[in-house]
């Protein structure tokens, strides 16, 4: 079993707009799903939350002021 050890993000977070599109990595075998940031460049995945429920997205959303659909990447 692995475990993982995520970022605390900053209360009332915010991101570059410009170089980073918030996103969802969905695993496919597991059903996990972890909230972040696709860099735009390079498209490296930065942590930032693990999504257990949709509560957990909403604070991910609200945290970063995230109001527009956000991209699962699988």
């Amino acid at each position: 079993m692995a475990f993982f050890h995520f970022k605390k993000a900053p209360a009332g977070g915010s991101y570059d707009r410009t170089r980073k599109t918030p996103a969802i990595r969905c695993s496919i075998c597991t059903g996990e799903q972890v909230a972040g940031f696709r860099d735009l460049e390079s498209g490296r995945f930065e942590e930032v939350a693990l999504i257990r429920s949709g509560e957990d997205l909403e604070a991910f959303r609200q945290q970063y002021g995230i109001t527009e659909e956000i991209e699962k990447i699988y």
